[in-house]
């Protein structure tokens, strides 16, 4: 087989279209598939193509190398320098994908399978429901600490994963020229909608909620009034409501906030004394206790410590103010091309690709406002690929075979 054969190229194609569908139920099979495809891009004769965001990436790494070395103990941030290497997904997406018809099948595959992760949760949702009733524990306090996560190992990630498909999906339903799929494609959001409320994720809820408000405010925007009906519909699912409710009176602090203010605060003090390269990759969870404020009681409220639930005190904490902000500079520099893209005028067929790309990148930083999004594995593949489909959209490439 030649190593430019229309063979190897599908080859590829088939082993990168695997890896980004694969992500939503398995990151092991997703990172051998894009292992795979690298090597095939690598070995053939193929031009290798990266979305025109390198110069900010580059000098994000870069930060995050600078931290790495000056931080106390380097061999503990390795796992974030592993982690470079789920950006190589965008390179293989915009190096493999040629047509936007394999972007549109990538879409339904991804709402195929976010569909059956979703009645997956609904089993999960159910059989939490009958423990709590057996173990004579309220629903809710049951709930809580244990919700559904479909294919994935904890709700937070499949939470991010069911935003993105949703938006990406709702793009379609909204954007694209008329196509047989459409009807599943309603059935499908429907699922996912149901899944994402059982989730009872807040940050999750009000991610989507902005996003599909721009998508929405583009496709018809006389329906944006009907936003609130929606929302006060869902308050008649009694968790939903209750979760609702516990955002302004919490149970304790099994569910309360109050937890997050920690974590802002005690951020904001690493910031404050590590402005330029922070405290060092993933040496937040480390020094946590070194720079929690005097002020706050102990013990701390209940809650994940780990890292500082905020992408922007996250990674300002951990790698520095600048390092931050190239990564700020990386979003921004997507947003502003794709948004240049439409007003250009584009046909249908790009259009909604990149309505539903800036779409998932709104969602993804207003989540991020209360959750370390972008550190999910899981969730950063599922952005890159996104901002490489809107790459795509936004050049000429043939939207047919």
């Amino acid at each position: 087989m030649s190593l430019n054969s229309p063979l190897m190229r599908r080859a590829t194609f088939y082993c990168a279209m695997g890896a980004v569908v694969s992500i939503l139920f398995s990151i092991a099979v997703s990172q051998v598939l894009l292992a795979l495809s690298l090597v095939l891009l690598l070995v053939s004769q193929e031009k290798l193509r990266f979305p025109p965001i390198k110069l900010p990436l580059l000098l994000f790494m870069l930060g995050t190398l600078v931290s790495l070395l000056l931080s106390g103990d380097p061999h503990a941030g390795t796992p974030q320098i592993r982690k470079f290497f789920v950006f190589f997904i965008a390179l293989v997406v915009y190096s493999s994908f040629r047509e936007l018809s394999q972007v549109r099948a990538a879409i339904l595959l991804w709402s195929a399978v976010a569909s059956l992760s979703a009645v997956r949760s609904f089993v999960q949702f159910v059989r939490a429901y009958q423990q709590s009733a057996d173990a004579h524990v309220g629903f809710y306090q049951f709930y809580i600490g244990s919700r559904i996560t479909g294919f994935m190992s904890h709700w937070m990630t499949f939470g991010g994963e069911e935003m993105i498909v949703m938006l990406m999906l709702g793009a379609f339903l909204f954007f694209a020229p008329p196509a047989r799929w459409k009807t599943a494609g309603w059935a499908a959001l429907v699922l996912l909608g149901a899944s994402m409320a059982l989730g009872l994720t807040r940050s999750i809820w009000l991610g989507t909620l902005a996003a599909g408000i721009y998508l929405i405010w583009f496709w018809k925007r006389w329906l944006v009034l009907a936003v609130p009906v929606l929302a006060a519909a869902m308050l008649l699912v009694a968790p939903v409501r209750e979760r609702v409710i516990s955002a302004f009176h919490p149970h304790g602090d099994m569910d309360s906030n109050q937890f997050r203010v920690v974590v802002w605060r005690t951020g904001l003090e690493m910031i404050q004394a590590h402005p330029w390269f922070g405290v060092g990759p993933e040496e937040v969870k480390f020094q946590f206790d070194r720079y929690v404020p005097p002020d706050i009681p102990r013990p701390l409220p209940t809650g994940w410590y780990g890292h500082l639930h905020n992408i922007y005190i996250q990674y300002a904490a951990e790698r520095g103010i600048p390092t931050m902000l190239m990564m700020m500079w990386l979003i921004g520099k997507v947003l502003y091309d794709f948004i240049r893209a439409l007003r250009r005028g584009v046909p249908d067929e790009r259009r909604w690709i990149l309505h539903g790309a800036i779409a998932v990148i709104l969602g993804v930083l207003v989540e991020g406002v209360a959750e370390y999004n972008l550190g999910d594995s899981e969730v950063l593949t599922l952005f890159l690929i996104c901002v490489s489909f809107g790459y795509l959209a936004a050049e000429h490439v043939p939207a047919e075979s």
